[in-house]
């Protein structure tokens, strides 16, 4: 009886303790090296590197806008090459917008390592790319999180107030979606990178537009509830009935952002 209590108890232990040791390998899903834009149907996008306090060089896709339109700070999730993005920011592109879509260290063939702390350094480097590289103010400048990178945009939204904030898809903690993945575990105790987002939603300076779609298999909905519930006035919510994780763009999510930046 006793030796398989044990065993039991050994197996609890030794699951447990292989799943926070790789954590950081199921929260990053690293990339290979990226392909040039043009290959993802991207025209005129320029490439350029990012170059971080901490001497890493991202590379990163850049569009000037037309008009004086906004300027779109792309922070994306934790999957995939930039590449796998370029049929979300064309539409910014052909609505005259301009964009800025930097890969983090670890994607897209750069180098580093990703960590919370990392991507918020990296975050704020893309974003002194572009002072430091035109003239645009942060006042016609959107950052935009996509999944992962909502936790990035909501922390730099912390020290600045920008044009909006856009989320894509985001979730209140890390450690949330850890806890309901695995109930039988300590699991927001136990998260490393913990992106708690629900802490800084009503501290933010910025307008924000928060999307999601309610049949998302990913980060179940209530997530973006519970962010929009706490954050403070302007804010605007769409979630979109028949839409899962990856397909927003399904129905025409990009007309939101832009009208909600007129």
């Amino acid at each position: 009886m006793f030796i398989y209590i044990y065993s039991a108890i050994f197996l609890y232990l030794f699951i447990g303790l292989f799943l926070f040791f790789i954590q950081r390998k199921m929260i990053f899903n690293q990339s290979g090296k990226l392909r040039r834009p043009k290959e993802y149907g991207l025209q005129q996008i320029k490439e350029v590197f990012v170059n971080t306090p901490d001497n890493l060089s991202l590379i990163a896709w850049f569009q000037k806008p037309k008009y004086n339109n906004p300027t779109m700070i792309f922070f994306h999730g934790n999957s995939s090459d930039i590449g796998e993005r370029a049929y979300k920011i064309e539409r910014y592109i052909n609505n005259n917008w301009g964009v800025l879509l930097v890969a983090w260290r670890g994607y897209s063939g750069n180098m580093g390592n990703p960590t919370e702390k990392n991507l918020y350094i990296d975050g704020e480097s893309a974003i002194n790319w572009v002072h430091r590289n035109t003239n645009y103010l942060n006042n016609n400048i959107v950052l935009y999180g996509e999944s992962l990178g909502c936790g990035v945009a909501l922390e730099l939204g912390l020290k600045n107030k920008f044009k909006s904030i856009i989320l894509e898809a985001p979730f209140t903690s890390i450690g949330d979606i850890g806890q309901r993945k695995y109930p039988i575990y300590p699991a927001k105790l136990l998260t490393i990178d913990k992106f708690d987002n629900l802490s800084k939603i009503d501290k933010i300076l910025s307008p924000l537009l928060i999307f999601h779609g309610k049949k998302d298999e990913v980060i179940p909905y209530k997530h973006s509830l519970k962010l929009f519930k706490k954050a403070k006035d302007r804010k605007k919510l769409v979630c979109v009935d028949e839409a899962m994780h990856n397909n927003l763009y399904d129905f025409d999510i990009d007309k939101e952002v832009i009208r909600f930046n007129s």
